[in-house]
């Protein structure tokens, strides 16, 4: 991406009024990427421009249907429509990388075929390289903004978690990866409110994804109709929570166009070609914190982030950042999310913690930038819940699969341990 069309592209964003939707698409892929995580950060933009941006999710520009059949005439296996009973021409969505059309086989299954609009990759690599360039000159004069917030690193994650979805057949693999994570926690960690689609594995390849139709409705359609649940929201935590904190290897982009739930309450994970992993070590010290702080247990969540420094600060250091972290979560806990934004809590607390020592490399994007979907979310449906307590009792959850990577002595607080609790045990006290 230019610079002049970067600096486009954020007046765009941030001005009042509607976006030219249609010039940010033109932009190109990055850009309606980078439009996406806006788009649920009502907290930064005005709600209006947050749901116009939120029809990117879904409502992206479509190829005219003699172009859809010449690529699947070009780029489909050998004798794929004859596996069709009926194909349908017309997509009936589109999203900023591929199209959706209807079919159904000659076994009668109904499914769905994902279609690759076109030869992103090289555009997007040159427009991610650019930024990267400018980025980095941004950084050469000011060095502390890649401590505290490191836009390379973000960048990096947008970029990598974008060329797996060019990918197809990452969202195969994707979601077999997820299954089989699921299953090897079922016994400490149901989830049995989670499924994936039913693929054909040889109707697809790297352009072409023939998958089960999936007849519910997004979270996004959910969202936008304002009757997505607040239980279906704490049960999409517990899931997402689940693979994240206990698993470390997760939807890398479930924004809420990714995700279905249906009238019981079942979700299903779709585009699960970007699969994100997070060391232990960054998980169980974003875990251990807000384990800590949803019990209202603020010195043990600020002593489980420290775990993410390489030498724990001491003395006047330490001082310092306890007493900043005391004033930025003065009276958070029982706050709800439309008075205190858990992004934005999130990234001062960042701030206070890279000068306290703590490494936040691009291994943390992934959680973090799903926090943030999730935070948009609850903003989007429920701006009057308090998040935080609400997330209490699926922490405790979590704790049968998660390291928690600090609990002080009760018997002398000045001594402190990492502490493993196993065999469903969530309660430090036990």
């Amino acid at each position: 991406m230019r610079l002049l069309t970067f600096v486009r592209f954020i007046r765009m964003i941030t001005k009042k009024g509607p976006a030219d939707l249609d010039k940010i698409q033109n932009m190109g892929l990055l850009a309606v990427k980078l439009t996406q995580i806006f788009a649920l950060r009502p907290d930064l933009l005005s709600e209006e421009k947050c749901r116009q941006l939120q029809s990117l999710y879904q409502r992206a520009n479509s190829i005219p249907k003699e172009d859809s059949m010449t690529l699947i005439q070009n780029r489909a296996p050998s004798g794929f429509l004859d596996a069709f009973e009926s194909f349908e021409e017309e997509p009936f969505a589109a999203a900023s990388i591929g199209q959706v059309h209807r079919g159904v086989l000659k076994d009668g299954s109904e499914v769905v075929v994902k279609i690759i609009k076109a030869d992103f990759e090289k555009s997007f690599r040159k427009d991610v390289s650019r930024m990267r360039r400018w980025l980095r000159m941004g950084l050469f004069l000011n060095p502390r903004l890649r401590k505290v917030g490191n836009p390379i690193g973000l960048l990096q994650h947008v970029e990598d978690y974008t060329l797996r979805e060019l990918d197809l057949r990452n969202e195969i693999q994707g979601a077999e990866l997820l299954e089989q994570k699921a299953k090897e926690v079922e016994h400490q960690f149901p989830m049995p409110l989670l499924k994936f689609p039913k693929v054909w594995p040889e109707l697809s390849n790297r352009h072409i994804l023939v998958m089960e139709h999936i007849k519910a409705p997004t979270l996004e359609s959910r969202l936008s109709s304002q009757d997505l649940s607040w239980d279906d929201l704490l049960q999409l935590f517990r899931i997402h929570g689940a693979f994240m904190f206990g698993i470390g290897t997760f939807h890398g982009d479930l924004h809420p166009g990714n995700a279905m739930v249906d009238e019981n309450g079942m979700f299903t994970f779709i585009d699960t070609g970007a699969i994100s992993h997070a060391p232990e070590s960054v998980r169980s010290a974003l875990f251990g914190f807000f384990y800590y702080l949803a019990k209202g247990e603020l010195e043990e969540a600020f002593e489980a982030m420290l775990t993410m420094a390489d030498t724990p600060p001491t003395g006047e250091a330490k001082a310092r950042y306890m007493r900043e972290m005391h004033e930025t979560y003065a009276d958070f806990v029982g706050k709800s999310v439309s008075e205190v934004s858990l992004t934005q809590q999130m990234m001062k607390t960042v701030r206070i913690a890279v000068l306290a020592g703590c490494r936040f490399g691009e291994e943390a994007f992934p959680i973090i930038r799903s926090l943030m979907y999730m935070d948009g979310m609850v903003l989007r449906g429920h701006p009057d819940v308090d998040l935080i307590s609400s997330m209490g009792p699926y922490l405790d959850e979590f704790a049968s699969i998660v390291e928690l990577p600090y609990r002080t002595d009760t018997a002398n607080p000045s001594i402190t341990s990492k502490t493993t609790f196993w065999e469903g045990n969530p309660n430090p006290s036990d």
